[in-house]
């Protein structure tokens, strides 16, 4: 029994190696979906693409609505090339949690019944991404630009 636990735990420590091998693959990967998503959500309620808004799309310059869409366009696409990912992710981040405290969470308390879990859900993976960094695949990695956003190594 004692020598199927060690050998279980040397496998587990292995599979921990290989993915912190491709640490910054999947971190870029996952940077680039998140970005995907939200510029979608963006163009979506401000050009009614992409299977449309809720509803018409909000006036020039009308708070939250616009604004909002603009963050989520923007800072989307931003967060999506790596281009001042952290920063980006940061202001994508602090408006999905305006969003969930000033438009869910007044409803109930869990994001399950206050229709909050989308907002909750960016809000966190923008954080992850300002904490992190944006992974290996940036268009300034790609260019060869001096890139100091790029994530530092797990200290254990």
């Amino acid at each position: 029994m004692r020598l199927q636990q060690t050998a279980a735990l040397r496998q587990a420590r292995r599979a921990g190696h290989l993915l912190d091998s491709h640490r910054e693959h999947v971190l870029g990967l996952f940077r680039i979906v998140v970005g995907l998503l939200f510029a979608c959500h963006g163009a979506a309620t401000l050009f009614g693409v992409l299977g449309g808004g809720h509803g018409p799309s909000p006036a020039v310059g009308q708070w939250p609505g616009w604004w909002a869409a603009i963050i989520q366009l923007i800072g989307g696409i931003l967060v999506l090339t790596g281009l001042g990912a952290r920063s980006a992710a940061f202001l994508c981040s602090g408006s999905m949690a305006y969003a969930y405290f000033v438009h869910h969470q007044p409803d109930a308390l869990f994001p399950l019944q206050n229709g909050g879990v989308t907002a909750a859900l960016y809000c966190w993976a923008f954080f992850l991404i300002v904490a992190l960094g944006p992974g290996r695949w940036t268009l300034p990695a790609l260019f060869g630009a001096a890139d100091d956003t790029r994530s530092q190594p797990a200290t254990t």
